[in-house]
C-alpha cells in the first residue's frame, strides 16, 4: 500500500469477506464489503468526502467556512472528520434518539453538536424533520453551507467508486447487491456502476418493517439507526430497485450480535439489518451466485445503546 499524503486518501478501498460461520442455509455465496474500515467506521465518509470536495470546488464552500448538516451521527461524524482534516468549521443537528459514541465521535473531530430531543429514544418521521429545520435555521447563518444530505445529488457520486471496488473485488461475480435505505445514496450511486458492468444484477433495498415507506407507504418509529427516516427521500429512485425487504428491529439486533460472536464482524443495527436481507436473497439463488452487501459501520458506536449495553 503506497505512502497517502493524508487522512482523506485512506476513504474507501475496503476489504470484502465471506462469511464462514453465519450463513444462509442453502443458495449463494454472501460477501460482506467491510465500510467499517474507512477512517470514521463507517461508508459514510465516502458520502462526506463527495460533498465537501465538490462544494469546495465549485465555490459553494468558502475556504474557512462552516458545515452545517443533519445526522443520525455517521454521516455527521464523517462530516467532521473531513472539515477537520480540510480546515473548514462544522455544525451538526443531532438527537438522543441515536449513541452517545456517535455524539461523542463528532464532538471529539470539533464540530458543534446541538440536539433535537427525540419521544424515548425512538426515531419518527417527526423527528427527523425538526432536525433538519434546525439544521435549516443554522445554515442561514453567514458564511454557511448546507449540506442537506438529503436533496444532495453530490452523495450518490461518492459511492461510485463503491461500486467499482465491488466489482473488482468479486471478480464480477456480483448477482445481488442488498441495502439498507437512509438518504438512498450508497444503494443508488453503487448500483449506477454495478449495473454499467453488469445489467441484470439484482437490487435489494432494506426498510425497517416498522416504518415501511418504501414498500407499504407507512411511517412508524423503530430502532434501526441510520436507516428508515419516516418519508420517502427525496432523490429515491424506485425504478432502480428490483424489490424490498423489511426487518425488524429484533431481526436487526439478534442478527448483528450474532456476527459478532459467531464471525468476528462487529456492525450496528443496519449491518444486522442488511444480513437479514441478504440471506433471504441468496436462498433463492445458485450456489455459483454472489449476493453483496455492506457492514455499514463499527459496533463500537453502539456499545452504549440497546444492542450491545446488554452482552456486557
Amino acid at each position: 500500500m503506497p505512502l497517502m499524503s493524508g487522512m482523506l486518501d485512506a476513504v474507501g478501498n475496503t476489504p470484502i469477506v465471506e462469511l464462514r460461520r453465519v450463513r444462509p442455509r442453502r443458495g449463494a455465496r454472501v460477501l460482506v464489503k467491510l465500510e467499517s474500515a474507512n477512517p470514521t467506521g463507517s461508508m459514510k465518509d465516502r458520502l462526506a468526502l463527495a460533498m465537501i470536495e465538490r462544494a469546495g470546488a465549485d465555490g459553494r464552500l468558502q475556504p474557512g467556512g462552516r458545515v452545517v448538516e443533519y445526522t443520525g451521527g455517521s454521516t455527521g461524524m464523517a462530516l467532521a472528520f473531513v472539515c477537520a482534516a480540510s480546515a473548514y468549521r462544522c455544525i451538526l443537528v443531532s438527537s438522543d434518539a441515536f449513541s452517545e459514541e456517535k455524539r461523542a465521535g463528532m464532538a471529539a473531530f470539533g464540530a458543534e453538536v446541538v440536539l433535537v430531543p427525540s419521544d424515548r429514544r425512538q426515531i419518527t418521521e417527526k423527528l427527523i424533520k425538526e432536525m433538519i429545520e434546525t439544521a435549516r435555521r443554522l445554515a442561514a447563518e453567514p458564511g454557511s453551507y448546507w449540506t442537506d444530505q438529503l436533496n444532495n445529488r453530490d452523495g450518490e457520486a461518492g459511492y461510485h467508486p463503491l461500486g467499482e471496488e465491488i466489482w473488482r473485488q468479486t471478480g464480477g461475480r456480483v448477482a445481488a447487491f442488498v441495502q439498507s435505505v437512509g438518504t438512498a445514496h450508497s444503494l443508488h450511486g453503487t448500483t449506477d456502476v454495478l449495473r454499467e458492468h453488469r445489467p441484470d444484477v439484482r437490487i435489494v433495498a432494506v426498510e425497517p418493517s416498522e416504518s415501511p415507506v418504501l414498500s407499504e407507504g407507512r411511517t412508524g418509529a423503530h430502532r434501526i439507526e441510520g436507516i428508515g427516516i419516516g418519508f420517502v427521500p427525496p432523490l429515491w429512485r424506485p425504478q432502480q430497485v428490483d424489490e424490498i425487504h423489511t426487518v425488524s428491529s429484533e431481526e436487526a439486533m439478534d442478527m448483528a450480535r450474532q456476527l459478532a460472536t459467531s464471525e468476528g464482524l462487529f456492525g450496528g443495527t443496519s449491518t444486522g439489518a442488511n444480513m437479514v436481507a441478504a440471506f433471504r436473497v441468496a436462498e433463492r439463488l445458485a450456489e455459483s451466485d454472489a449476493v453483496v452487501t455492506l457492514a455499514v459501520d463499527s459496533g463500537t458506536k453502539y456499545l452504549s445503546t440497546e444492542l450491545y449495553a446488554a452482552t456486557g
